[in-house]
């Protein structure tokens, strides 16, 4: 094998990936993907059996993203504004909290919560109506690009060039924004705080937490004994 910009594998030079220079790019991703940098240091992409299966997990990578930019969008949210009635639910509880305190009232019986199972109705009618041209992309028998469902009610798509800037914009924020919600939900298991209040109380925001322990992290940190903070 040579070093050097390229290697030489069975006789045939293998570009160097763009996001690890060290490492070598991948066959299958060809950069005709937009935000394609050869990332891939498990040649996942080389190892499924056609270019469709890395259409659908374009279409997974784009579909989570917009998910993770509402969610994060949310997580702030949640500690720059309360809407009317939320209190009387959930009372401070943000994020998981919140989740668990829906569900906590719609297991009990009341008939004047139903949240969590209209979020599972509304979601599940969107996965059913999308799943067909999902289906008809990753076979191959439409020229459908992953992630584009002909939504564009502003025409930001009608310029080539500037459709261009937001499809790789929407990639970079995408994947900024599911490292950062994920990051928002340790956060609130651990200390019981939104990503804002969070940030402004660094660095004292060990002092207490402003929840109860949940049966997860009890669970989890059983081994080693309780080392979170004190409850507020």
């Amino acid at each position: 094998m040579k070093t050097g910009s390229n290697s030489a594998v069975c006789g045939l030079k293998m570009q160097k990936s763009a996001s690890i220079p060290y490492l070598d790019k991948p066959p299958a991703l060809d950069g005709s993907m937009v935000g394609d940098v050869g990332f891939d240091p498990l040649w996942v992409s080389s190892a499924l059996p056609d270019a469709g299966w890395i259409k659908y997990l374009r279409e997974a990578e784009i579909k989570h993203g917009r998910v993770a930019m509402l969610a994060a969008a949310g997580a702030i949210a949640q500690d720059l504004f309360q809407f009317k009635g939320t209190d009387t639910l959930v009372g401070v509880a943000k994020m998981t909290g919140a989740h668990d305190a829906l569900l906590k009232l719609e297991n009990s019986g009341s008939a004047k919560v139903t949240t969590m199972h209209q979020m599972l109705l509304w979601i599940g009618i969107i996965e059913l109506c999308s799943a067909p041209v999902i289906a008809q992309m990753w076979k191959g028998e439409t020229d459908r690009e992953p992630g584009d469902y002909a939504f564009d009610p502003l025409g930001f798509s009608k310029n080539p060039a500037a459709a261009a800037t937001y499809k790789l914009k929407e990639i970079k924020n995408g994947r900024l924004a599911m490292i950062g919600i994920g990051g928002m939900v340790h956060h609130y298991i651990l200390t019981g705080k939104g990503p804002v209040q969070f940030i402004s109380q660094i660095p004292n925001y060990k002092s207490c937490i402003a929840h109860e322990n949940s049966a997860l992290t009890i669970k989890m940190l059983a081994p080693i004994g309780n080392i979170m903070p004190k409850i507020c």
